[in-house]
């Protein structure tokens, strides 16, 4: 056994990119599990979810960031820091690049900012391959290659995937495992996220919410988890879990637009929601959902910190 142990390695690794660039999608196609949310709409990841691949000779932990951004808001600014902290603590850096899409300005921002992290390992990845042709792929592998020599980046690997077919993602698990220091274990055998489950709820209820709304929404929906608990009347052998969360938006306007007529987009919403929280809690619950008006909470520093962030 001891032999085993001398060549366990863990750490951890990053995914960045442009909003939307599959970083979401990736980490919950290495882990197996949907620990991380994922939506069509840019911007909905906010805290640092981590999920955590295990492996007979690795644990690897994954950390998602928020996409980088130009910052038009405190809470803009606020998650740019938090980007910037998080790779200058991890071991590995992937840089996400969705091959149907040419590498563009938001690309090259990216790399230049993780330019200034020195120690870090970078590695670019090619997401989205399902969606282009093998010309396309081979055409986009050389543009990524290029963009690391204009910027001075040196790519430790650069390696294709599809999360969608599943398409390589194996190697690019070996590839990270690779990159991380020897040592034991951080998290017990199981763990797949070590986000607490308020967090988990709140990310999955804000997931639901901004599935079909308009384009003016995604940053405007913040949840927050006032209660949550086993209902004691209940026989053991039937639990029910009680979750009552506030939904926040911006403007009465967008109240409406998830309330919707006569309650009814707010009531898909809560289904969606109980759904995928029942999946991965394993327990029935039901949920309570409110919506409420925190004005402008984006610009101002007193309801950031109250919602969170």
């Amino acid at each position: 056994m001891a032999e085993q142990d001398e060549t366990f390695r863990s750490g951890f690794a990053c995914f960045v990119g442009r909003p939307n660039a599959g970083k979401s999608t990736l980490t919950n196609a290495l882990v197996g599990s949907k620990v991380v949310i994922t939506s069509s709409k840019p911007q909905t990841t906010r805290t640092v979810v981590r999920g955590i691949v295990h492996r007979p000779d690795a644990q690897l932990v994954l950390v998602d960031t928020p996409g980088l951004h130009k910052p038009r808001t405190l809470l803009g600014e606020r998650l740019n820091d938090l980007v910037k902290t998080t790779w200058a603590e991890v071991d590995v850096v992937a840089v996400c690049f969705p091959a149907d899409e040419k590498p563009g300005p938001g690309d090259r921002f990216i790399v230049n900012e993780l330019g200034k992290v020195r120690r870090t390992v970078k590695i670019a990845v090619a997401t989205k391959t399902d969606k282009v042709s093998p010309d396309q792929l081979a055409e986009h592998l050389l543009a990524i290659a290029e963009l690391g020599r204009e910027t001075g980046t040196d790519w430790a690997e650069i390696v294709p995937v599809s999360a969608q077919s599943g398409d390589q993602v194996d190697l690019l698990a070996d590839l990270l495992v690779a990159r991380l220091p020897e040592g034991p274990a951080l998290y017990p055998d199981g763990e797949l996220s070590d986000a607490p489950e308020e967090a988990i709820v709140a990310e999955l209820i804000r997931e639901a919410a901004l599935e079909g709304v308009r384009d003016e929404l995604p940053h405007s929906i913040a949840v927050v988890v006032e209660e949550m608990g086993l209902k004691e009347d209940r026989p053991a052998d039937k639990p029910l879990l009680y979750i009552h969360a506030n939904l926040y938006v911006e403007r009465d306007s967008q109240k409406g637009i998830i309330i919707g007529h006569k309650g009814s987009r707010l009531k898909e919403v809560g289904m969606a929601a109980r759904k995928q929280i029942e999946a991965i809690l394993g327990t029935p619950a039901y949920l309570d959902l409110r919506v409420k008006i925190a004005k402008d909470w984006q610009r101002d520093p007193r309801q950031l910190r109250k919602l969170g962030f």
